[in-house]
């Protein structure tokens, strides 16, 4: 694995900072853009159920053990025997006997089976097929109950978050009980990158939106999954290792927030 940023864990684990997010990528298509991807330098790939493409995604990581992998298992799937089935699949179709990190893709607070689901997924760490277990999309309060009812903190917690939707509150929380808050949607969809402050930083340091955007992330000690189909995005995406921002550029960034509002994605509180 080439040289990059990691972070450590709550479990002590360490993961690679900068990771390749697959969402959106055809089964099809899936294996090419893995295997450009480690070519480019990335360590973490990151799949979920719900995408469809995790046999893809394990045909392209084949042989490559040192590579991070990290899947999800989906709404549907809750619950303690339902989850322990669906992550079984996972690692069937990922062609895999254990993964990285495995999340509950989303709390889905109306079924009321999160915390059932953490209970199987403390069980799939102790035997091993998941080395470190984490959340995805979970707010305080769900996260809380996980660990009142379990001690069991998760190691991570995948949520949107990019400029306009920076999640400081969520991200505080998560510090506190060493909780890596991962990024997805890290990029905002390119929505801002015409932004005056990207375009100016742009022209300040060479570098392309993506690349300022993801180094405004890593060092804020976020991790990131930024997916890109083609090999240039990759490598315009893994550049962000390749430079610094200033105290000043970052707080330029950081004014960029507009709070709730800047929000793309579903809203945790009522999706499943």
């Amino acid at each position: 694995m080439t040289d990059q940023p990691m972070l450590t864990l709550n479990d002590d684990r360490a993961m690679p900072q900068l990771g390749f997010g697959t969402y959106k990528i055809d089964e099809e298509d899936a294996a090419e853009a893995v295997r450009s991807a480690l070519e480019v330098g990335y360590g973490l790939v990151d799949t979920a159920a719900i995408y469809e493409n995790e046999r893809g995604v394990g045909s392209g990581l084949e042989g490559r053990g040192d590579i991070w992998l990290t899947t999800k298992v989906w709404n549907d799937d809750q619950g303690y025997e339902a989850a322990k089935t669906a992550f079984g699949h996972c690692l069937n179709r990922l062609g895999r006997e254990d993964v990285d990190l495995v999340l509950i893709h989303w709390p889905c607070p109306d079924k009321g089976k999160f915390l059932d689901t953490w209970k199987a997924f403390i069980e799939l760490r102790e035997d091993g097929r998941a080395k470190s277990i984490g959340v995805s999309n979970f707010r305080r309060q769900e996260i809380e109950a996980l660990v009142e009812e379990t001690d069991f903190a998760p190691c991570v917690n995948q949520v949107e978050c990019h400029p306009a939707f920076q999640q400081r509150e969520l991200r505080a929380f998560h510090d506190e009980l060493g909780i890596v808050t991962q990024s997805w949607s890290p990029l905002g969809r390119a929505k801002h990158f015409d932004d005056e402050v990207l375009q100016a930083l742009a022209e300040e340091t060479g570098q392309s939106p993506a690349a300022i955007v993801l180094r405004w992330h890593l060092q804020h000690g976020l991790s990131a999954i930024p997916k890109a189909s083609g090999r240039a995005h990759m490598e315009d995406n893994f550049s962000a290792l390749s430079f610094s921002l200033s105290d000043e550029q970052m707080g330029r960034i950081d004014g960029m927030d507009q709070g709730e509002a800047g929000r793309m994605g579903p809203d945790p509180a009522d999706f499943c």
